[in-house]
């Protein structure tokens, strides 16, 4: 084999809906506010017996089923997530015991809102490396547990979700070359930290970050693949705001894909949001089998992680 590819995808959200008028009821905001500074409307939130490995395990056994796999059939796991609040057994272990893997390699990868994509670069190295056979490559996150409810520049962001995405052998490359990296020195600008921990970041640091830092690196990524920004049929950028999505997503130069923007229905479920959002788009048929698509993950850390994979 001289490749991988993701041969299905799958996603999961809780079934209660937080509004914008829900939120202005619990702090000083309103739908205006929130719309025009985040483009976000609505989103999902995770009850107290919802833990975080039960949303991961529902959007992998949908992928799964996608696939016309068993549990069987997989022999790594991987979980990105920054909201695991035990240490141990990690989320991936939890999952593999939900859903009944036999005896998978299973591991956690918080790289926060970058999560995603780094576990998937993972998985394809494991793959072609012949340290895999197949791998469940899981983005999960329960924002609303490390969220102060009664901060109006955190709360109005967050929601919880799954998506998830089975990574296999393939003849031709289904999972383009991985371009990641961090700013260390900058990486105080996203933070889930302290005893509760909680979520804060310097929003406007973020946000020069992103729309101008990024777009030459999404760019290079896109390069590595063989392919240029307008060979691309869709865009999935992590989640975070749509004031952010939609300029980066312009200054890439994607002229002709499907952006995502899941945002607005979902807010940021960090690692969560870029398999979500793909899955979504795969489901609606907004993309088409084999399409070039961009996924590209950034934020904690102040880490990004990258690559054109073929939809599947």
């Amino acid at each position: 084999m001289n490749g991988t590819r993701i041969a299905a995808v799958g996603h999961y959200q809780p079934a209660k809906v937080l509004t914008n008028k829900d939120l202005a009821g619990l702090v000083d905001t309103s739908d205006e506010w929130i719309t025009s500074r985040v483009g976000i409307r609505t989103r999902h939130i995770a009850g107290p017996d919802e833990p975080v490995d039960e949303l991961a395990a529902h959007a992998a056994a949908k992928a799964l089923a996608a696939a016309g796999l068993t549990p069987g059939d997989i022999d790594l796991v991987l979980v990105a997530t920054s909201t695991a609040i035990d240490r141990s057994p990690n989320m991936a272990a939890r999952v593999a015991n939900r859903l009944g893997i036999p005896s998978p390699a299973a591991m956690d990868v918080n790289v926060v809102c970058a999560g995603f994509t780094h576990a998937l670069a993972t998985a394809d190295h494991a793959v072609r490396a012949g340290a895999a056979t197949r791998a469940l490559v899981i983005g999960a996150d329960k924002m609303s547990e490390v969220t102060d409810w009664s901060d109006r520049t955190t709360c109005v962001l967050v929601g919880d979700g799954a998506g998830a995405a089975v990574v296999e052998a393939a003849d031709e490359p289904g999972i383009g070359p991985v371009l990641w990296g961090s700013v260390p020195e900058m990486g105080n600008a996203v933070r889930i930290e302290g005893t509760p921990p909680r979520f804060a970041q310097e929003g406007q640091s973020v946000y020069r970050w992103a729309t101008t830092q990024l777009p030459p690196i999404a760019r290079k990524a896109c390069e590595k693949a063989g392919l240029t920004p307008a060979d691309l049929a869709g865009v999935v950028l992590h989640q975070a705001n749509l004031r952010i999505i939609e300029p980066l997503a312009e200054k890439i130069g994607a002229v002709n894909a499907v952006v995502a923007r899941d945002v607005v229905q979902s807010g940021n479920t960090s690692a969560a949001s870029i398999p979500l959002a793909f899955s979504k788009l795969v489901e609606q048929g907004a993309i088409r089998t084999g399409d070039p698509v961009l996924l590209f993950g950034f934020g904690g850390n102040l880490s990004y992680a990258g690559q054109v994979v073929r939809c599947p």
